[in-house]
């Protein structure tokens, strides 16, 4: 039996470098899990923070080490060599995690390269990454969400007479607390919950040093429950999960430090929920063309039995601790296969 010759590209130019290192750690070792040994051959490619890729033998020490290479000053040229190994792949596994990975960026390379990759294609990664485009979608489709604005950073930044304004606006429309967004990036990286017009001012500063666009959403009392998707003309939703914590809310550092989040799955909510959470996952999948794999996100009121969908994300973690593929090992697909039907599914796409 010919191995599949798999190339997991890993690393990249976010903030959510580090959370990419240890996605393909786990990935590498669903790959060469004894159940695929047969299958695939896995050839490693690191791209490091200033978008340089690495060949096999670099990549392998980093993702063996944890560690991202240090920065170091690159002249352009570097930018457009790709090692030689590059061109023998035959079905691509990013798991570039946040811009330059998530947004649709890579995978218009791959496309442009001919050669099939896991995961949503430039549409459905760019919408998902984008918050603002996201939830104008989902708007239109009929799916109920918080009340939300979205504010451009030269509103914050280039005229002061403007800004009172401005935060006037929002609190007018959402009231407090409300959460300030960054549209562009995942794993709550530059997210801030606020309550005054202080916070709200020093917020929306802080979330335009991060992207020109940004989302402003109204505070809801509610349980963040979450459910992976897999697949692209029939999509299959998992049992639905649901997260819980004692941080102010689920940032960065509760997202990715053992101990400090707690996940239920499956969550223990009404059947007649769960299912309206997994109806409205393949809906917003499907409305965004997604395809391979997403994890979506939402809240539930308890107290109205209302649910709104808060976002997808097109390339979830696949950490120890993450979410996407623990969902599916509750619904009885475990790890190495989940990644074998995830590569499976992108070479049927083509």
């Amino acid at each position: 039996m010919t191995q599949l010759k798999v190339g997991l590209l890993f690393g990249g130019r976010s903030g959510e470098h580090e959370v990419s290192i240890a996605s393909a750690q786990a990935i590498a070792r669903g790959i060469t899990a004894p159940e695929n040994q047969s299958k695939y051959s896995l050839t490693l490619f690191y791209i490091d923070k200033n978008g340089v890729w690495h060949p096999p033998t670099v990549s392998q020490e980093v993702l063996a080490q944890g560690v991202p290479l240090p920065e170091t000053d690159i002249q352009p040229a570097q930018l457009w060599q790709f090692p030689p190994e590059a061109a023998e792949i035959e079905v691509w596994f990013p798991i570039l995690h946040g811009p330059n990975g998530e947004d649709g960026t890579i995978q218009g390379l791959l496309t442009l390269m001919q050669v099939p990759c896991v995961g949503s294609g430039v549409l459905g990664s760019a919408v998902g990454m984008d918050k603002l485009a996201m939830k104008g979608v989902f708007g239109q489709a009929g799916l109920p969400q918080v009340k939300y604005m979205g504010v451009t950073r030269s509103q914050v930044w280039s005229n002061p007479c403007v800004f009172p304004k401005l935060c006037d606006e929002i609190e007018a429309t959402l009231g407090y607390p409300c959460f300030v967004k960054p549209a562009n990036l995942g794993s709550s990286v530059g997210i801030s919950k606020v309550r005054t017009r202080s916070e709200l001012e020093a917020a929306l500063d802080s979330a335009a040093s991060y992207d020109r666009r940004i989302i402003i959403e109204a505070g809801v009392t509610a349980r963040e429950v979450e459910c992976a998707v897999l697949g692209k003309e029939q999509p299959q939703a998992s049992v639905v999960g649901e997260i819980s914590f004692n941080s102010d809310f689920y940032d960065y550092e509760t997202k990715y430090t053992a101990g400090r989040a707690d996940l239920t799955i499956p969550a223990a909510l009404p059947e007649s929920v769960s299912q309206q959470i997994q109806e409205m996952a393949i809906q917003a999948f499907t409305t965004l063309d997604c395809a391979g794999l997403a994890r979506v996100d939402f809240f539930y009121v308890e107290s109205t039995g209302e649910v709104l969908i808060n976002e997808v994300n097109t390339l979830p973690g696949f950490t120890a601790t993450s979410m996407y593929p623990q969902l599916w090992e509750a619904t009885g697909v475990p790890f190495p296969e989940l990644v074998d039907q995830l590569i499976q599914l992108a070479c049927s796409l083509e």
